[in-house]
């Protein structure tokens, strides 16, 4: 009950200094992320995590494609011909809850 207290009388404070601060100190605030936002180094910064998340993204990619066709031929023996991928006979497991 008091952590709600705490959080609503917070609530209505910002919303009192914020209503107080007005327009004018939005659009400050507003220009000057969007500078900050279009420097040179927060660009350099964008453009790196970026290219590390598409690093990220292949390598994920690369390993879902080596161990997807081991793991499904496991538990569907039937589509790939009734043979796991190392070529060794995998039986059916149809009837035990896999």
């Amino acid at each position: 009950m008091i952590n709600k207290l705490t959080f609503v009388t917070g609530l209505a404070i910002g919303y009192v200094l914020g209503a107080k601060a007005g327009r004018e100190r939005y659009e400050q605030i507003r220009k000057l992320s969007g500078t900050v936002a279009s420097s040179p180094p927060a660009q350099k910064a964008g453009h790196a995590a970026a290219g590390l998340g598409r690093e990220a993204g292949v390598k994920a990619g690369r390993a879902i494609g080596e161990h997807l066709p081991e793991r499904v031929g496991r538990h569907l023996p039937d589509r790939f011909g009734g043979h796991g991928t190392n070529g060794t006979s995998v039986t059916s497991r149809r009837g035990q809850g896999l």
